[in-house]
């Protein structure tokens, strides 16, 4: 790494601690991180990332197997920490089908009935696959588990969308702060869910206030895809920088060609905060489901996870056929910078753009 900037003094600093060349982290995005992508970015330099939500610990225990027979390379996997199970109300959940009975096959009411994978079980893989970080996000890991990863050493990231979110995971143990600002595409990671649309700060503001606010690092990420958004992070404080939807185009994301083709047309007004899809509030592009459900007349969403099981049958036959207008597309403001080429190429390309920058 060269220059002597503070910037890149403090970002090459973390990257030697993290063992990657590159200060650029991927997101840890649930659905959207097979392997492949993971590989193609920590073997141009960056660092993988794993979004093990829906995932069983065999399933954990495979991807980060496959990542190493490919890869010498470092990832996280991040996990949400849960909420209790929310209450259930039979006529919200009637009203919901009934509405989604529009938008795809038919939904009914013990479809809010999916079972998640057991949390406990889920934080017993991360410990056994060790990855060199794990992060969370909408809350912080129970003392023992964060004092589980320490006795492994491996390095705990909080997401936090607030400076006070910011101060209490530093309190709680963590080894770095994600800094999310409200740009950024997929669910938001507020701690307290009612305040996740409520309490929305940009990341321009919330990553030099989070620099002076904690001692740790801060990886920034929401609404970056270029070398610009790069090289402003890291002056304004940050030691990295996570990218998630700039990733999504790439051949080794695999996500589906509607997908694909609605981020190169989504300019940032054209996203959206919704919980019309699970139940839990993130931002997404903006099509004809979202805005439905966002109608005066439409019925409040269910919370998380019964909305999304709720919606599972229509989001499956939306992305089989590519009907972009009812598909769950996850995607930050930066959507239309995102680039279709290869993986390890634009990770490179990424930190050549910063470094003139900087």
């Amino acid at each position: 790494m060269s220059g002597d900037s503070k910037a890149l003094v403090r970002a090459g600093d973390f990257a030697e601690r993290l063992g990657i060349r590159l200060p650029i982290l991927l997101a840890p995005m649930a659905g959207a991180c097979p392997p492949s992508l993971s590989i193609a970015v920590a073997n141009a330099g960056g660092m993988g990332a794993c979004g093990a939500l829906l995932m069983k610990p065999a399933e954990i225990a495979a991807w980060s197997a496959e990542f190493r027979q490919h890869s010498q390379g470092v990832f996280q996997i991040n996990l949400w920490i849960p909420d209790p199970p929310p209450k259930r109300d039979v006529e919200l959940e009637r009203r919901q089908c009934e509405f989604l009975a529009e938008w795809g096959p038919a939904a009914t009411p013990d479809a809010a009935e999916g079972v998640l994978p057991d949390f406990v079980a889920q934080c017993e893989a991360l410990l056994a696959v060790r990855p060199t970080a794990i992060s969370s996000i909408m809350g912080l890991y129970p003392p023992a588990f964060v004092s589980a990863m320490k006795v492994r050493g491996i390095l705990w990231f909080a997401t936090a969308t607030t400076v006070a979110e910011a101060r209490a995971a530093e309190q709680a143990g963590a080894d770095a702060i994600i800094a999310q600002g409200m740009e950024a595409g997929g669910h938001r990671g507020a701690f307290d869910a009612v305040q996740a649309e409520r309490k929305l700060v940009g990341l321009f503001a919330l990553v030099p206030q989070i620099a002076d606010a904690v001692s740790l690092p801060v990886i920034a990420t929401g609404g970056i895809a270029d070398g610009r958004g790069i090289a402003a992070a890291l002056v304004l404080g940050a030691s990295a920088v996570m990218i998630g939807t700039g990733f999504l185009r790439c051949p080794e994301a695999k996500i589906s060609p509607a997908w694909a083709a609605a981020l190169t047309l989504t300019e940032a007004d054209e996203t959206m905060l919704t919980r019309a899809f699970t139940g839990r509030a993130g931002r997404g592009v903006a099509n004809s489901f979202a805005h439905a459900a966002a109608s005066p007349d439409a019925p409040s969403p269910a919370p998380y996870p019964r909305q999304r099981g709720l919606t599972r049958a229509m989001r499956e036959a939306a992305s089989k056929s590519g009907q972009a207008e009812r598909m769950q597309m996850w995607a930050g403001q930066a959507a239309k910078l995102a680039s279709a080429e290869p993986a390890d190429e634009l990770t490179q390309r990424l930190w050549a753009e910063a470094l003139q920058l900087i």
